[in-house]
């Protein structure tokens, strides 16, 4: 890694916390403490839909909220009482999918990811950051050990061996990576899991993603019976952070992040590309806007920007804030709902192409929306889990 990249790494790494601790001023912790145990289930609480609450989703009609403590809740009357669910980790929790009524998966700080197969209501632990670090570790020792090979073939005159791809100084650039992403995982893995996890998407009940913070990005085939570090399939070298994940409308997933950072892929993630990012600040959230291949990002100081060609061109939307902007959700009807710091909602009726601004009375920042119906919608955040009625005539 260059000397420019490395001292930016360790700034960002020593001081700067993770991407969306900034965006949520201050609601959740900078990064994980190696300290907070993992291995503590989350305590019933009668206050559980009152405090922070990250993420809200559907698990067929059923509705799953996570949040800080390990928290997850559960609705099946709309939103209206809340059951909580039984949580094997007392992490803070930052992103909950369902790709089917009964199974799902959430993620959090200490690497942490969590499974349900009963629609939310029982939960088990598959993942955590110390696996994440020895996954990291194993394919590093296994990277160095074929460039290593690689290099000394071609010193010799042999040709390239096995793993080895390009010229001599390509090859010895990607060296000094390998053995720089060794360098880092072994230190993580002395202070334990500190790497939070920030958004999972799932394509059915066995293929999924995780993305987190330093480029964290892992997969799975199998249900999570096992997890690949899949950070290698896309070109972020800097490690920036990978802050929201989605698809949209006609089958793309996006990845955005800190930085500007964008990637898509139209198969299904077996591939990467990297886009063109219409914004060098970070973005904390990406969703569809209803239409075949349009695509929403998020970001910082009310910034957004929609494509409707799946990512080739963007056009600035105005959201009418500074506020940074956390999660949205679309329907196919056009209605969208986006939400933000300081209490921000922004609400459209036309895919995403104008939005009208309404803020919160108390200010308190807002991390997620799940549209129930046509005239109502629930909003997590500080203040934990609320409904909102009558948006159909904002």
């Amino acid at each position: 890694m260059s000397s420019a990249r490395t001292a930016k790494f360790w700034l960002r790494k020593a001081g700067l916390g993770i991407s969306l601790a900034t965006a949520l001023a201050g609601v959740m912790p900078t990064v994980a403490s190696a300290a907070e145990p993992f291995a503590k289930s989350a305590i019933q609480s009668d206050l559980v839909t009152s405090t922070l609450l990250i993420d809200v989703v559907s698990a067929g009609k059923r509705l799953v909220a996570v949040g800080q403590r390990g928290h997850i809740i559960y609705s099946d009357d709309g939103g209206k009482t809340w059951e909580q669910a039984e949580v094997p980790v007392n992490v803070l929790l930052t992103a909950v999918h369902f790709p089917d009524a009964d199974h799902g998966w959430a993620v959090g700080h200490s690497g942490v990811i969590l499974h349900s197969s009963d629609a939310g209501k029982t939960w088990t632990k598959q993942f955590d950051g110390d696996d994440a670090n020895k996954l990291v570790i194993t394919e590093a020792e296994a990277t160095i050990e074929e460039l290593e090979a690689a290099i000394a073939a071609l010193q010799a005159g042999n040709g390239t061996a096995k793993g080895g791809k390009g010229s001599l100084a390509e090859l010895e650039m990607q060296l000094e990576e390998a053995q720089y992403s060794l360098e880092d995982a072994q230190e993580d893995a002395k202070l334990g899991p500190t790497k939070p996890l920030l958004d999972v998407w799932f394509q059915d009940s066995q293929r999924g993603f995780a993305v987190g913070s330093y480029g964290f990005f892992f997969r799975t085939v199998d249900g999570g019976k096992t997890w690949q570090n899949y950070s290698g399939n896309i070109d972020n070298l800097d490690r920036f952070h990978l802050n929201a994940i989605n698809q949209v409308t006609g089958g793309t997933i996006y990845i955005a992040g800190e930085g500007g950072i964008v990637f898509r892929s139209v198969d299904a993630g077996e591939s990467w590309q990297t886009m063109e990012s219409p914004y060098e600040g970070s973005f904390f959230g990406v969703t569809g806007t209803g239409n075949v291949n349009e695509v929403l990002l998020l970001g910082l100081r009310g910034n957004m920007f929609l494509s409707t060609d799946n990512g080739a061109t963007w056009d600035e939307i105005n959201s009418q804030t500074d506020a940074t902007l956390t999660g949205g959700m679309a329907q196919s009807s056009g209605r969208m709902v986006v939400v933000g710091n300081s209490g921000v909602m922004l609400f459209s009726s036309d895919h995403g192409r104008t939005f009208r601004a309404r803020i919160r009375d108390d200010r308190l920042s807002l991390t997620s929306a799940w549209i129930v119906n046509e005239d109502k919608v629930l909003i997590t955040g500080e203040s934990g889990v609320s409904i909102m009625n009558g948006i159909s005539k904002i």
